[in-house]
Parts: structure tokens; sequence; C-alpha cells
């Protein structure tokens, strides 16, 4: 029986002592008033969250943090990381088929996809327990309580640091009553069918027990593979180092899957929870998930071409549409190749597991915490690499690859927090983690064989085997003092000691690549890569928080954090490279800067109206890219800037209970500030600025940053209303902004994605104690084709520093078009 997948919340961990935590909460007390009063009050609700480790309203707390409630997850189907960028504009999440799976980008920083062994300035953190690999979008969303988006450098409340923002999940907590719901949805265009549900309930008076699981899988897809057969064309370098012809052999690729990604998820969570006495919680959490789609590129277009409207490996026409060109590897090579499927289809499998076990005794006076986390997870794939295929006899011919990566972490956070009736108060704790990342991966390509090649390896033309160990130790405290009872200084500090130990080697390598690709025996003594790294940081802040009234905050921040250093797995030891451990090592990540912010509830608590100001300079932010004179990936690092306003409010007018208006809008100048020799786009002429050191290189200070829309912004209405006594009507409409953007990182004009707008639309309809519901959901109902991130096609473009370059094909990473979604819940 298979298992399959949905749309899972990663991991696990703790409820009460989990960061940035928002709830609903009743609004402070006012004159009793009947029921009806009650009604007719409307108005907004306070938003509880606990991201500096209290309980405090988001009105309170002086960070810029956009807070998800259940209620909103439900209503605006938020199932994965990427649809959060609907609710939170100034996020981006660009899905990629390999490397670290992911582009995670806030406020215009982020991190590159192509390298596995980067951590994501912008951390994941699910129930407390900090996940930081780019594979988490990966993971499904289902039976949450909420979601929060913290922005900016984030250095002592998160487990580890995360230079760019924060996106802390809390799971659901099992029920003081006995609770049961069961959920079935269909969405139209990948013809997905969807099944979830929970059971949560007591086992004594002390422990609470809750259990939740979703199955999905499509028939269909989001995007359509438009592709014909093609030939690969292979000689064998037996043959041909012995003075023959290479016996060329011609293999042929059929397309892959015709509607992609054609997804099956399955995935489950169980919650138990213990509160012995009124001052101990225990709450345990496992899940696991399980994921597979029939092409782990399937959302990548060639959505620009360098040499004008068609591709310059298949001549398909390039285009802004859900349509994509690949192939399968050869049926009668991957019967044998490792890692591959044996009819050579593409596909992508990740199966993750993890469990956190969060323990709070609250004191008078202190609040002890302790999170215990582990995690794991694997993911194999088959792609078509070259993104849009075409056949050999179109030059070097196509390419795939077979991959197998698996990381495990363990990790142990303490933390002491105290709750004195004093101005003064102060948090301290400390955090230990342990990782492992192993990776092994085999690539076709170049038409080339070898019949005397172990058994598995006549058709892979280079192998890669690698593993990173890691060690964190840190330490972190904060204080907190009132100077006046309206005016609190709050100060902190964090340090970290980091240790990676690595090996790379290329085990295995055609002898017709051998100049390409260094082996691991090569006579240089260069073949096998060890490095040992070791970082160390001191990361502070520092917040001051004016109240001059309960409803009006005012605060300004100093603020600093650190990602560190680290290894590519996913590497190349160039033969062309006299120092391929500097190729694979790169330095550690670091912001710095200020932020102040206004928060204000007005017109009697109908209006909720919040601005923040923000200028934050990034030394050493990581860079990958594909150095083609040494023919080797590096990671760079160069200094940058964002700096920006952002505004946002929320009106729940008086007298007109459920209706909820609300909206952002955002203004962000993310630039390098220092990147005087950054490498040349693919075809980028001398005229176009890449004319140093020998035109290969290019200075790109002043240039926007990838991925990084000086203006964003979103506006919504939702309105609730009763229908008799017994029913009760809903809908929202919510819209999203996003200016103009450079998808690539370097400059790359034909990368550039122009502004767009995406609208999402959701009505329903069920019972006023809210025990059924029929619901409707729309997203992205206009069918806005835009990419939020990109590569350089493989094989196409050339030229490059000279001025007959010729650009490389762009291939976006495309996000969904229009879905519509039926949903139907009961709770029993």
């Amino acid at each position: 029986m298979r298992i399959p997948k949905s749309v899972l919340l990663v991991s696990t961990a703790l409820t009460m002592a989990t960061p940035a935590m928002a709830q609903e909460a009743p609004a402070p007390a006012v004159a009793p008033q009947d029921d009806a009063a009650q009604q007719q009050q409307g108005g907004l609700n306070d938003i509880i969250v606990t991201a500096r480790k209290r309980q405090e309203t988001v009105q309170d707390v002086p960070v810029a943090v956009t807070a998800i409630s259940a209620e909103q997850i439900a209503t605006r189907d938020v199932t994965s990381v990427e649809k959060i960028t609907a609710i939170a504009p100034q996020f981006s999440v660009g899905r990629a088929s390999n490397g670290s799976g992911a582009q995670l980008t806030l406020r215009g920083i982020g991190s590159s996809s192509t390298s596995i062994g980067i951590e994501q300035s912008v951390a994941v953190v699910v129930d407390g327990a900090y996940y930081g690999q780019g594979r988490v979008i990966n993971e499904g969303f289902f039976d949450l309580a909420r979601v929060e988006v913290l922005k900016g450098p984030q250095a002592l409340f998160f487990g580890k640091n995360a230079t760019a923002g924060v996106i802390s999940i809390t799971s659901a907590d099992p029920t003081a009553a006995p609770e049961f719901m069961l959920k079935g949805g269909y969405e139209f265009r990948s013809q997905q069918y969807r099944v979830e549900g929970y059971a949560s309930f007591p086992l004594t008076e002390t422990l609470g027990f809750r259990l939740a699981a979703r199955y999905s899988k499509m028939d269909g897809g989001y995007y359509r593979n438009v592709a014909d057969d093609i030939n690969y064309t292979e000689v064998d370098s037996v043959s041909v180092l012995a003075g023959g012809t290479g016996n060329p052999t011609t293999h042929v690729a059929t397309p892959a899957a015709r509607k992609a990604p054609g997804e099956e998820e399955f995935l489950t969570r169980a919650t138990l929870k213990w509160e012995p006495t009124d001052r101990l919680t225990a709450t345990l959490k496992g899940s696991f998930d399980q994921s597979t789609v029939n092409n782990s590129s399937w959302n990548y277009v060639a959505y620009r071409c360098g040499n004008g409207e068609t591709s310059q490996l298949n001549g398909y026409a390039c285009g802004k549409d859900f349509v994509t060109h690949q192939n399968n590897m050869p049926a009668d090579i991957a019967a044998t190749y490792p890692y591959a499927k044996k009819d050579g289809s593409l596909y992508n499998k990740y199966r993750s597991a993890g469990g956190t076990l969060n323990l709070t005794y609250d004191a008078d006076e202190l609040q002890l915490s302790s999170v215990t986390n582990y995690q794991w997870n694997n993911n194999r794939w088959t792609c078509a690499c070259d993104f849009q295929s075409g056949g050999s006899e179109n030059g070097i011919g196509p390419t795939w690859a077979t991959e197998n990566s698996s990381w495990k972490a363990f990790s142990q956070e303490l933390r002491a927090l105290t709750q004195f009736d004093g101005p003064f108060n102060f948090m301290l704790g400390m955090l230990y983690q342990k990782t492992r990342r192993d990776f092994d991966q085999f690539v076709l390509t170049g038409g080339v064989s070898n019949s005397a090649a172990p058994a598995g390896y006549e058709y892979v033309t280079t192998a890669k085997s690698s593993f990173t160990k890691g060690e964190t130790m840190a330490v972190f405290g904060q204080a907190t003092y009132k100077i006046l009872p309206s005016l609190e200084l709050a100060g902190g500090v964090r340090y970290t000691d980091e240790t990676k130990n690595s090996f790379f080697t290329q085990p295995y390598n055609n002898p017709l690549v051998l100049g390409i690709f260094r082996d691991q025996n090569d006579p240089d003594g260069l073949g096998v890569v060890t490095a040992r790294q070791h970082f160390t940081n001191w990361s502070p802040e520092a917040t001051l928080t004016w109240k001059p009234t309960p409803d009006l905050m005012v605060y300004g921040a100093y603020k600093t954090a650190y990602k560190s250093g680290g290894f590519s797995n996913g590497g190349i030891n160039s033969k062309f490279s006299t120092d391929p451990t500097a190729d694979l090592t790169f330095d550690p990540e670091k912001a710095e800067g200020f932020e102040i912010g206004f928060k204000s509830t007005l017109l009697d608590r109908q209006l909720r109206f919040n601005v923040t100001a923000f200028n934050y300079k990034y030394k050493n932010l990581q860079v990958d890219f594909f150095n083609s004179p040494i023919f080797a990936f590096q990671t760079l690092t160069a200094d940058a800037r964002t700096k920006g306003v952002e505004v946002e409010f929320e009106f729940a007018p008086n007298g007109v209970p459920g209706l909820d208006v609300h909206g952002s809008i955002n203004y962000d100048e993310a630039r390098y500030i220092d990147f005087p020799l950054a490498p040349c786009f693919a075809g980028q002429t001398p005229a176009e600025g890449c004319n140093l050191q020998g035109n290969s290189r290019q200075d790109l200070t002043g240039t926007q940053l990838s991925v990084a829309p000086k203006w964003t912004g979103n506006l919504g209405i939702g309105y609730e209303m009763s229908v008799g006594s017994a029913y009760k009507l809903g809908f929202n409409v919510d819209s999203k902004y996003s200016g103009s953007y450079l998808a690539s990182g370097f400059g790359n004009p034909l990368s550039r994605q122009s502004k767009y707008v995406t609208l999402d639309a959701g009505i329903r309809f069920g019972a006023e104690d809210s025990n059924w519901q029929l619901a409707v959901i729309g997203k992205n109902l206009t069918n806005r084709f835009y990419v939020t991130g990109v590569v350089d096609g493989p094989s196409t473009g050339g030229g490059t520093g000279t001025p007959a370059g010729v650009k490389a094909d762009q291939l976006g990473f495309g996000t969904l078009p229009r879905t519509v979604m039926v949903e139907v819940t009961k709770k029993f």
C-alpha cells in the first residue's frame, strides 16, 4: 500500500513555551452588556503573541510581526509555506528542484536555492523547534493554531539566529472537551482530492490527546508539460580510448508527465499534553510526512529567452505561462541507474519525521522551559536538469541527474524567565544542536558511457558523495527594566559557537571527463576535500519602548543577527580549480541595523494602525553562482542593505459585527552596497558591464537584490453574518500587489519580473455553531503568472565578456495558477 502526502505542518514541539504564538484574546474588560449589545459592538480583538517568551498582545510587543489566526489559515487555505505570501506580501518563496530546494526572501533578503549547504536567512520555526533547511517547503500545513511572520533580524528567541526574519508555526493542542472534525475537499485545476481530520479528547483529567491526519492526491496538476520525444546519443569511452569510434548509441527519452506535479501526500501528527499541576505542563508532539511528485522541476518555465522568442535548446516558444518542456530519462539507461525509476520517469520523493518535547514549569516568579527536538528528512529525485529538454542533435545534449540526500538534527534548548512584579526581569537560556547531512548525486550528461564501469555506473558521467557534521552551542539572555511605568529598556545578547566538519569527493567519473571533474584518486592530491570550519559570534540587541497610553506604543530597536558559514555538499570539484576547498566553503552572514515602530489602536478599538521603518546592513550576504571558467559552483559573499517603511491597518467598525477591512503598503529598497567583483551573468557583454578581471566580473554595487520589489501591498475585506438563527454566511476578498523586480541575483535585465496583482476570494455557509460548513476558496483568480526566483538555462547563452555575448534562457520558478477548492467540514 502506498503511503501518500498532503500539506502538513512540518514537525513538532510544544505549544506553551513556544516562540511567537499568536492567538485571539478578548478585548479588555468593559462595562457589562447583554449578548445583543455585545453583538452590536463589533470592533477589534486582541492578538496574543509570545515573541519575547512573555504573553503580550501584538500591539504591545516591539517587533514587526504579521500574525495569522487559525480562522484565517482555514478561510485562506494556507496549506504551505508558499501560501503565506498572500497574507505577508514582503515575504516570497521560490520553489526549486535541487540545491536547498527553496529561496525564502523577506524584505528583499534571502538565500540562494542552488546550494544545499546554505541555511535560510528566513528561518522556519515549528512548535518552538528551528528548521533552517529549504526543504521545509516540502512540508504541508494542517491542523494549525497560528502562524506568525516576524520581520528583520531575530537573535534571541528562536533557537538559532535568523538574519532576515522568522516564520513561526504553531500546531493545535488537545482540547479540554472531546472534539472531532472531518474535512473533504476537491481542487478543480489540479484535480486534487483532499481529506483531513482530527480527534481531540482528554484521556484523564490531566492528560489530553490529539491525533490529526491528512491525505491528498492529484489526478492532474497545475502545469502542462508540452514536450516531444528526444534522442540522447552517447559514445563508449572504452572504444574511444582504444582509438575506435565510440560505437555511438542513441536512446529515446519520452516526455515527462503531461500534468505536473501530480502530487500525492500523507501526513499525520500526534500530540500528548500533560498538566499534572497548574504549574507544570509537558507537551509531546510527533509527526510524519511523505510526499511524491511526478517531476522535481515541475514549475521551471522558460519565460524569457536569450536569443529572442524561442528556447536555445529545443526551439519551443518562451513565454509567461504555466507550461514546461521536459523529458524522462531514457528507460533503457534508467533500468540500472542509481536512484532512478526503472521506467526513467521523473520524480521527487520527500519523507520526514520529527518529535518535540516541551516542558514548562511556571513558579510564581520564575518560569523554566525546555524544548527537545529531533528531526529527520530524506529527499530523492530524478531531474531533467537542463529544465527544458533538447536532444543531442542540439549540441551537448540533455542532462539528467538523480540525488539522495538526508538531514537529521537533535537540539536541546533551556530557558529561565523571571516574572517579578518589580521593574526588572530577565531571561537566560542555552541551546545545543547536533546535525548531519549526507549527500549523493549521479549526473548523466555529455553523451558518454563506459562499458567497463562498475555495476550501475555505465551511463554515469560523474558522481558526488559528501557529508557535513555540525555542532552548535549558544548561550543567550535578555534583561528588561521599566525606567518609568510607560518606558521600558530591554537589552540582550547571544553568543554562538559552531563547528562544521565536511567531506566531499567524486568517487566515479567517466574517463572522458577526467579533464573536467577531478577524480577522488587524482595524482594532484586534491580529489578528496575535507574542511573543518569553526565560527563564533556575539549578536547583541537593545530596544526602548514607550507606551504613553494603553493604546499607543512607540519603540526603537538596535538589532544584530548571524547565520553560520558552511559547505556546499552539492558543488563540483573541478579539475580547472587549484583550490577546491575554497570553492566549496563559504563565510558567515551577519546583519546589523535599526528599526523604529509605531503601533496604535484607535477609534474606540475599531482601527489598528501600525508603522515600521527599518534600515539593516548585511555583511557577507551568501550568494551562490556557477563559475564557468573553472566549471565549479561557488558561494560568494557580498555586502547589502535593506531599508524601508511598512504601514498596515485593520478596521472593524462598531455596529457592524463580522466586518473586517485590512491592508498594508510597504516600501523597501534592498541593494548591494559592496559587490565590486561580482560574477557576470551568462552572455553579458563588456558594454553591459562585464569588463573586470579579464571580462569575467562586473561591479554590482548599487544593484537591486534578487526578488526585492520596491513596493508591495495587500488589501482585503472579510464579512460574516448570521442567516436566521441557525446559519451563518461569510466571504472574503483579498488582493496582493508586487512591484517589478529582478529574479536574478546578478543584475540580469532579462530576468525582470514585471509588477503584478493577484486576487483571492472565498465564500462559506454553515451552521451558526460551526458544526458544519461548505466553503469555496479561490486563489490567484486572475491566473497571473509570475516567478519568484530564476536560474540560467543550462547549456544556453554564451560569449560572456565578449561583444557577441548571447544571454542564457531564463528558467523561472513559477508559482501556482488559478485554483478553486470546494470544501465540506463536519465537526462532531
